[in-house]
């Protein structure tokens, strides 16, 4: 059974997300932790990095950054390391991010924002899961999802 957690990324394990490595074809739907961690340290005052745990061992990498103009949570830069692909946990981060964001650690909203390549289908097909739909936007390849809390 799968103990996955979210840990925020400090100090102590930011050189794991470091260690992070998608597949080859994946790479151009996902930022490198690296880039997110940079991103993180700008908009510190609205956004949390995430390692996806599995008990000792960082699975995943994702972000949570609340937009205090739209009021609204956005989920960033999701990936799951590809040693621990098809194994659920991106199902399980996604719920523990969820759950995350119902606690309004930001600020009250009740919706929750994210991009997604459109080719990405197995990406796809987790947020319709979880009852993300498209609204319209988009940028290039990505597309906006939204789901109302």
């Amino acid at each position: 059974m799968s103990n996955i957690e979210l840990v925020r990324i400090d100090e102590n394990n930011f050189m794991q997300a470091f260690n992070l490595k998608l597949a080859k074809e994946q790479e151009q739907f996902v930022s490198n932790p690296i880039r997110s961690l940079a991103q993180a340290y700008v908009y510190y005052n609205q956004c949390i990095p995430f390692g996806i745990f599995n008990d000792d061992t960082m699975v995943g990498y994702v972000m949570v950054i609340y937009d205090y103009d739209l009021t609204e949570y956005n989920i960033w830069h999701m990936m799951i390391d590809i040693a621990y692909q098809h194994q659920g946990f991106g199902e399980l981060a996604l719920r523990k991010c969820l759950d995350y964001i119902a606690s309004n650690p930001f600020g009250q909203s009740n919706k929750v924002a994210l991009t997604c390549n459109k080719d990405n289908s197995i990406a796809l097909h987790l947020y319709y899961k979880f009852g993300f739909r498209e609204t319209g936007n988009e940028d290039e390849n990505e597309i906006e999802l939204a789901l109302l809390l």
